[in-house]
């Protein structure tokens, strides 16, 4: 006889029969769920043997959950095949045998032996090609399964790793590059951002956050690393106790980017240099102990959606932040925010160490050959101290050089095809990855932004203004679009009977004093015509601005209409984009 089971519906008196012998249908995981339940049952930090079992037996070796899910807490990817995400189906690409990789570099301080090591893995494994990322890291592309333990063995060897580059984790603590060195420098923060690093990256407490979670820490008067866009970021700030000046930390928490921007929210709190790394472990234990919406949706995971869609405000993560110090954090005392200018940190700087400058070289979309990457590496050892610093502008820092060497130095760089005095097209330009290695980017993004360089310095040469391009391969947003003077978000449209890269304008992004997201202004043009558009906005805006106006003033001035105009040469309707839903611009 057949099992029986009591009918929901009318629990009382409604009996119906069930056939053992039916199949029970399985209930399909939703992307969020897998994800939860993959987290809980392997810690990939702790399982690397797997991966060196793949190595040894090839590619298809490789199991589905390792290739589309673990890989990443060793700041793995599967490499896209050229296409993007249009080749392939639920908004990712298709995957080739090949991998990409990401090396964590703290606050970006690199010494010249691990440089060294690192371009000949990009030379040995890589292609030739080594990436700067916007968050200091380096990344490779054409990793075989076969080369990946070597690749981490010979991190290992120099101090450096993967671990934590990508997954649900804390990832790459940032901060200034010139940490220790810049002139006006409230508090060397980089020995705290490398401690915190250490302390959180690959430790077994945090490897299932809901999401990424990024931290910058910084005693950079520009605010260089972006503190604005972090989930953690302490910025140094000084208050006057019984008449003696104390230099501690402002903190703000819970900025992104993304398809929902939110700007991070400053918490009232003054943050002694003692409490500061219990405050970054208190507050990742805040969000990594959430188990409501942010466990529910991948999308809706960032810490920022605990502001937008739980209810949290500043007042009450600061409640529940002294709860669990066990002590009430001080009062926040005024700070300094750093008005519009370039955070780059290139060209010649002078060091707070007498007779000692920095040179900052402007690497173009952050893309380095081996032989370039090395090359520098071999000119901090001959020329400086041999430390060599990335940036999350995608540039690179050579520190400690004597002033007396600075332009023997710069003539030596100029020869490596890279400037140290570029212009401020070539200066302001940022790209992501792109559809050249990236499954889910829509557009290409990394030789687009070169060619649209060069175009742009042939069109409005000698501008004079700094500039912020910022080329993003998808609404994901990495390139940081959202943040930019000119931010341009990849799309594919039909252009002439043909499918083709374009790019979306949004205007006005602004950090600091004026923070506020680029307004996505409803012009779009295939990506052969950007240049053209440009030409006219910045022309238009070089003859028509008021003095001592920039361009986040200029764009203030005119509607989404006007601006649109002025990119097009004649009035064009809107095209749609979807509208960030994260917190408003401060003077808006």
């Amino acid at each position: 006889m057949a099992d029986e089971v009591v009918n929901p519906t009318n629990a009382s008196h409604i009996v119906t029969p069930v056939d053992a012998a039916a199949p029970i249908k399985p209930v399909k995981e939703t992307k969020a769920q897998k994800s939860e339940r993959l987290k809980l049952e392997k810690n990939p930090w702790e399982t690397w043997s797997e991966v060196r079992q793949f190595a040894r037996e090839g590619r298809e070796a490789v199991l589905p959950d390792w290739a589309n899910f673990y890989f990443k807490w060793w700041g793995i990817y599967t490499q896209g095949d050229g296409v993007g995400a249009v080749g392939g189906v639920g908004g990712e690409g298709k995957v080739t045998e090949y991998f990409m990789m990401r090396v964590g570099i703290p606050n970006g301080i690199l010494t010249s032996e691990q440089t060294r090591v690192i371009a000949d893995i990009a030379r040995d494994h890589g292609r030739d090609l080594a990436d700067i990322t916007t968050r200091q890291n380096i990344q490779f592309h054409w990793l075989t399964i076969e080369s990946l333990p070597l690749v981490v063995d010979a991190l290992s060897a120099v101090g450096l790793t993967p671990k934590g580059a990508c997954g649900d984790v804390v990832r790459n603590v940032t901060g200034c590059p010139l940490a220790g060195l810049h002139k006006h420098e409230l508090i060397d923060a980089a020995p705290l951002a490398q401690r915190v690093a250490a302390h959180l990256t690959a430790h077994p407490d945090f490897v299932n956050l809901p999401r990424k979670f990024k931290i910058t820490i910084t005693g950079c008067p520009e605010w260089c690393s972006y503190p604005e866009i972090n989930d953690i970021a302490l910025t140094g700030v000084e208050r006057t106790v019984d008449g003696k000046r104390e230099v501690g930390y402002s903190v703000r928490v819970a900025g992104g980017l993304s398809k929902d921007p939110h700007l991070a929210i400053r918490l009232n709190a003054f943050i002694k240099p003692e409490e500061a790394e219990e405050v970054c472990y208190k507050i990742t234990e805040i969000f990594r102990d959430q188990q409501g919406s942010l466990r529910e949706s991948r999308t809706h995971a960032r810490m920022k959606f605990m502001f937008i869609k739980d209810g949290w405000t500043a007042e009450s993560f600061l409640a529940e932040l002294n709860r669990k110090l066990g002590y009430e954090l001080d009062a926040a005392p005024d700070e300094v925010v750093p008005d519009d200018l370039f955070r780059d940190h290139t060209g010649v700087l002078p060091q707070q160490q007498d007779g000692l400058s920095t040179v900052g070289i402007t690497v173009l979309r952050g893309r380095l050959s081996a032989s370039q990457l090395r090359t520098l590496a071999d000119l901090a050892d001959e020329f400086g101290n041999g430390d060599v610093r990335c940036t999350i502008q995608q540039n690179i820092l050579i520190v400690n050089v004597p002033n007396e060497k600075v332009q023997p130095l710069i003539a030596r760089i100029n020869a490596l095809d890279l400037h140290v005095d570029a212009t401020n097209f070539w200066r302001g330009t940022v790209a992501c990855t792109g559809t050249e290695f990236c499954k889910l980017a829509i557009s290409e993004t990394k030789g687009f932004a070169r060619w649209l360089v060069d175009e742009m310095e042939d069109r409005v040469p000698n501008f004079d203004q700094q500039l912020r391009i910022n080329v993003t391969g998808c609404p994901n947003n990495c390139g940081q679009a959202w943040i930019a003077d000119i931010g341009l978000e990849g799309k594919k449209i039909k252009h002439e009977g043909q499918m083709v890269d374009a790019f979306y304008f949004c205007l006005g992004g602004a950090l600091g004093k004026h923070a506020g997201f680029a307004r996505a202004v409803g012009y779009r043009v295939p990506a052969t015509e950007v240049p053209v558009a440009m030409e006219r906005l910045l022309k238009t805006y070089l003859k028509d601005r008021t003095p001592e106006e920039n361009l986040r003033q200029y764009f203030a001035r005119f509607s989404d209409e006007e601006l649109r105009g002025q990119l097009a040469g004649a009035v064009v309707a809107a095209v749609e984009h979807d509208k960030p839903s994260g917190r408003p611009p401060a003077d808006a």
